[in-house]
């Protein structure tokens, strides 16, 4: 029996190793395209590749300034690395379709490998793209919010300011190369001329606060960046400092001080610096000259006011040459002087306990002033008129003396200060009567019950001479007595002698 014939092989036999071919497989693959497992005719892998591509395609764009996630991106190289070393052992000892072909495959693969550089690199210029456009986004939101802040009060609007600010900032130093970074420069200039809109609109006591603002910017930008954006505020604060002081100044506003007292630290060589001692002295000569005018109490407190203030002010600006000290000190002398003109007024307008307490102090303060020994006699006058409004009509004069002679005589146990005025105006004190004491209400409704009557007392008096007319007396006990004071109203007429006399009461309340 002849013998049997070997079996038939169950496949062709595998072929010799071929590193040419192997990484010819594995360059196709890393294209992502899968071409390595489609040259081995392996559709499952060269499926997954395909997969793959598209979902990083699908993640990738449209490009964006985020770009890829790099977990994706880190994923994909994984997956084509894998796969390129996974193709190159599957090449390594299997036959591709056409054998023959291989050299070609390998150029093939090197060549394909531009596919994904060149995607890459055009990834790349859309994702700068996309980053300029997020960077102009950015930019013009912070523009409209600018604009939007120019139409609400600095305070309110300070916290958008600082962040469109920010935003500037990090265009313009972290993306200097971009199209957006090329406009920071105008969108500063808008920025700028917003936020000190108030100076542009005359408003400078609204203006100080945000210049100030405007000047700590380059703590925020780079001054390369800002250019002459760097100085613009300094003029403008120095103008509105002294406009906003003045305009308080003139108007008699408080934060004057404030206003003048910043300009002189923060700019003393400018020329609105210049300008403050001028205006100060206007100031006092214009309080002055209100003194004669139709309010010379509130001139007086005006200049006692700027004595006080522009004291303060040389004090924490500093005073080289002493012309602030100056002013003040004309602006103190001028409201002490001007008491008596405010003395006079509140007398005119029947306010006798302000004037006699202004017209006490005046002649205490000044005693070789010429208006003194008025001063003392409207004092008097204020204090008459205090119990009796009619001796107020007319402001007493200087004048002394008369062809009447009357006398006052104190039958009281307290001492009294006699105040008379009329056609003249004076004072006087009579001691306590050592033997006499207070009647009761009994005693004077006895008929014929007359004071200063009897002769066995020595009744401490004094005789003056008083001219014609009414004489308006107050008889005031002195000391600790609560004694009311009593008052008579005389009509003096040629060819009499006239007494007075004090006496007090007693009841729950004594007087005279």
């Amino acid at each position: 029996m002849p013998p049997s014939p070997p079996p038939m092989p169950a496949g062709p036999p595998p072929a010799p190793p071929d590193a040419r071919r192997a990484l010819a497989i594995a360059l196709l693959n890393l294209s992502g395209l899968g071409l390595g497992y489609a040259l081995l005719r392996r559709w499952v892998p060269t499926a997954a590749c395909w997969a793959a591509t598209a979902v990083l395609l699908l993640v990738a764009l449209p490009a964006d300034a985020d770009g890829i996630p790099k977990a994706a991106l880190a994923g994909y190289a994984v997956f084509l690395l894998a796969a390129a070393v996974h193709g190159g052992f599957a090449g390594l000892r299997t036959r591709p379709a056409q054998p023959h072909r291989a050299p070609l495959a390998l150029l093939l693969g090197v060549l394909l490998l531009a596919v994904p550089a060149g995607g890459t690199l055009w990834y790349q210029d859309a994702r700068d793209e996309a980053v300029e456009r997020a960077l102009l986004g950015r930019l013009e939101r912070a523009d409209d919010l600018v604009a939007a802040s120019g139409r609400r009060s600095f305070g309110s609007a300070a916290r958008d300011y600082r962040t469109a600010l920010e935003v500037y900032r990090d265009i313009a130093v972290h993306h200097a190369g971009s199209r957006a970074a090329g406009k920071v420069p105008d969108s500063l200039r808008t920025y700028y001329t917003t936020v000190g809109a108030a100076y542009g609109h005359r408003e400078y006591c609204a203006a100080v606060e945000p210049l100030k603002y405007l000047r700590t910017v380059p703590d925020t930008i780079p001054k390369e960046h800002l250019g002459s954006l760097a100085g613009w505020p300094d003029d403008r604060l120095a103008t509105a400092l002294y406009e906003c002081g003045a305009g308080q100044l003139a108007t008699g506003g408080v934060d004057w001080v404030t206003r003048f007292g910043d300009l002189l630290d923060t700019f003393p060589r400018s020329g609105a610096a210049a300008r403050v001692v001028p205006a100060v002295d206007a100031a006092v000569r214009k309080a002055e000259k209100a003194v004669d005018g139709d309010e010379p109490c509130a001139a007086v407190e005006r200049l006692r006011d700027l004595d006080t203030r522009i004291g303060d002010l040389a004090g924490s600006a500093g005073d080289a040459d002493g012309r602030l000290a100056k002013a003040a000190g004309r602006a103190g002398r001028s409201g002490d002087t001007g008491r008596y003109a405010c003395g006079v007024d509140q007398y005119e307008d029947g306010d006798f306990d302000a004037a006699q307490k202004t017209m006490e102090q005046f002649a205490a303060d000044h005693k070789n002033h010429r208006n003194r020994a008025r001063a003392e006699k409207i004092a008097i006058a204020a204090e008459v008129a205090q119990t009796l409004p009619a001796a107020g009509k007319k402001l007493p004069t200087t004048a002394s003396g008369g062809s009447i002679s009357v006398t006052v005589k104190n039958d009281s146990p307290d001492d009294i200060t006699v105040l008379y005025t009329g056609p003249v105006t004076g004072s006087f004190t009579l001691k306590g009567c050592g033997g006499c004491k207070a009647y009761t209400l009994a005693d004077t409704v006895i008929p014929g019950f007359k004071p200063c009557n009897d002769s066995s007392k020595h009744y401490p008096q004094r005789t003056i001479s008083l001219p014609v007319g009414t004489t308006y007396f107050v008889h005031k006990p002195q000391g600790g007595s609560t004694a009311t004071p009593a008052s008579d109203t005389a009509r003096l007429r040629s060819g009499y002698l006239y007494t007075e006399c004090a006496y007090s009461t007693q009841r729950l309340g004594s007087g005279y």
